[in-house]
């Protein structure tokens, strides 16, 4: 399944098995700060979370935004993952 960009919720969205995983952001000029990934229950120790912190960022860098990690499990993620 594809990342999604739900702009009206301001959140990147992976669905998968009917849930979806998601990370709200705030975009201030170029910046785009991911203020909070979630993940529901059903769906955690399977990489949903990776794939979606992982197709939000290639999604904001293709729009021309600079990632700012404001949840820890995204800057964990670009730490382990430097662009």
């Amino acid at each position: 399944m594809p990342v999604i960009n739900n702009t009206a919720l301001s959140r990147f969205e992976l669905e998968s098995d009917g849930a979806i995983a998601f990370v709200n952001y705030r975009i201030s000029g170029e910046n785009i700060i991911f203020t909070h990934t979630e993940t529901p229950r059903a769906l955690r120790g399977r990489g949903i979370a990776t794939r979606l912190v992982e197709g939000a960022i290639a999604l904001a860098n293709a729009d021309g935004l600079t990632v700012i990690p404001g949840c820890s499990f995204v800057a964990d993620y670009m730490a382990k993952h430097p662009a």
